[in-house]
């Protein structure tokens, strides 16, 4: 399939479904924090792989080429099913909070929720801007290059920081605070997928296991 025809498929089908998702928990479509998130996740979206399809479309084929059936090391297959299983469920029961009135969050919130959510959507592509093997996938190419500078200067890993800084605003975008308790299960699914990850990049990339100890932390800052 053509780079620019997916795009437009993927662009077009994934906040389709994740609002029939929402809509149906919510049991209602009149839910303006939802409609927001739809709204940034789909420009977000677009944006970032409109930019890639144009600037570095090889980079665009890596992200996209991703899911379970892409790894191809088994643990990362499981790994990807818990976190698409960990965000379905943020979404539902976030949905499901506006439904029963379970959370009393300001619109406010709601807000910086879409903005997290918008930041967290395009932290991928500014990764890939600075590392171009950058993929949706655990794997080394022949020939690639260790990325030790920019975000990657930060944290080892910015494009998972990335999502769970997504994580994080997905549920206060749509005014939930009890979907917050599904962001733990997915960060400690994508700790998992780090690990693993680790073991490749050490084993495999040129220089990771010195980069590992100039820059120290994997996810947070001062924190992992």
């Amino acid at each position: 399939m053509k780079p620019a025809l997916r795009v437009m498929i993927v662009g077009l089908t994934e906040p389709v479904l994740f609002g029939l998702m929402i809509f149906l928990a919510a049991g209602t479509v009149n839910y303006w924090q939802s409609w927001v998130l739809l709204v940034v996740f789909t420009l977000a979206t677009w944006t970032s792989n409109l930019y890639l399809l144009v600037a570095n479309p090889d980079a665009l084929q890596r992200r996209m080429h991703g899911g379970p059936a892409a790894e191809t090391r088994p643990v990362q297959k499981v790994v990807m099913l818990g976190l698409w299983a960990s965000l379905l469920s943020m979404l539902v029961v976030s949905s499901l909070d506006h439904r029963f009135g379970w959370s009393a969050v300001p619109a406010a919130v709601c807000v910086l929720g879409s903005v997290l959510v918008a930041v967290g959507l395009v932290t991928p592509m500014l990764v890939i801007m600075q590392n171009n093997y950058a993929a949706a996938t655990v794997r080394v190419e022949a020939g690639q290059p260790l990325a030790s500078s920019g975000l990657y200067g930060l944290v080892r890993h910015p494009m998972y920081a990335g999502n769970v800084v997504m994580m994080i605003g997905i549920p206060l975008a749509l005014g939930s605070y009890w979907g917050l308790l599904l962001v733990l299960p997915g960060v400690f699914v994508l700790a998992l997928r780090i690990t693993d990850e680790e073991r490749l990049l050490v084993a495999e990339l040129a220089g990771y296991l010195d980069y590992t100890q100039r820059v120290r932390y994997r996810l947070v800052p001062g924190v992992w």
